[in-house]
């Protein structure tokens, strides 16, 4: 520490900014992108971690994980009873999972199974995790749950994301309702809305589309980002990123936030 701090009378022995020791938390689908850095993150900062997706990640050690289908009730169920068993209960709820399989071609391509399978994925587990586990927070009097949604429920793509978008932003309303009748009760809710994350399979679509149209990795990376109109930083959002919002959101260092949504886009979104 240089003499100047010394001088100004800050103690050596500062606590961190960020601090979930202590704290235990549930991540869904933590093994790639943000769930993985979310995972990593919340571990760094003293958290006792219990994560869940279909398959195990290399690495990732049999007591942090849970494998579990999270599209069905069995699936869910399961996941909370292992959280009772290996935690005891849990503090901190971050509902990762989500994505798409929806087929191109517009609301004429989507069947009611795709329907179902869409909300399957993006609404239901965590409405049926809460409902399992947000209980016992309510009656502790304290937790924090954070819902991941997605700005497609604001700015949906037509071509590809209407069932997936809609989901979102059932996932949206969910939530808020939640924290209204949660929050007097001690229990923080708070949704987070990221854009176009620079995960796995985003570089993939990035790599995929670049050599159909015979340019490099940039060029699939500029059509993704001109679908979406534009991201005013130039750039995707890193999944350490979003992790980073997340834990901020979790820590008590947001203890009056709730209710709340934020979006960590690059500024995508046009409006206010």
């Amino acid at each position: 520490m240089s003499k100047a701090i010394q001088g100004a009378g800050v103690s050596p022995n500062l606590h961190p900014f960020l601090d979930l020791s202590g704290k235990r938390a549930l991540i869904t689908s933590g093994t790639r992108g943000a769930g993985a850095a979310t995972v990593s993150l919340f571990q760094m900062l003293g958290a006792q971690v219990l994560t869940t997706a279909r398959t195990r990640a290399d690495g990732l050690p049999d007591s942090m994980f849970v494998a579990a289908d999270l599209t069905s009730p069995d699936g869910c169920a399961a996941l909370a009873a292992a959280v009772r068993e290996r935690m005891g209960g849990v503090d901190i709820i971050v509902h990762m999972l989500g994505g798409s399989s929806a087929p191109a071609g517009g609301f004429e391509a989507l069947s009611d199974e795709i329907w179902s399978r869409e909300f399957d994925l993006n609404l239901m587990p965590a409405v049926r995790l809460d409902r399992a586990l947000v209980p016992d927070m309510v009656s502790c009097g304290s937790g924090v749950v954070i819902h991941v949604t997605s700005i497609q429920s604001k700015l949906p793509l037509p071509e590809a994301t209407t069932a997936y978008a809609a989901a979102k932003a059932a996932l949206s309303t969910y939530s808020k309702s939640l924290s209204k009748q949660v929050s007097p009760q001690g229990v923080r809710v708070v949704r987070v809305s990221p854009g176009w994350i620079e995960t796995e399979a985003s570089i993939d679509l990035a790599t995929r589309l670049a050599s159909e149209h015979g340019g490099d990795i940039e060029v699939g990376k500029t059509m993704i980002m001109d679908s979406l109109g534009g991201i005013p930083i130039g750039r995707p959002s890193k999944p350490e990123e979003v992790a980073n919002l997340i834990a901020f959101l979790a820590s008590d260092r947001a203890g009056t936030i709730t209710g709340a949504e934020y979006v960590i886009d690059g500024g995508t979104v046009p409006t206010v």
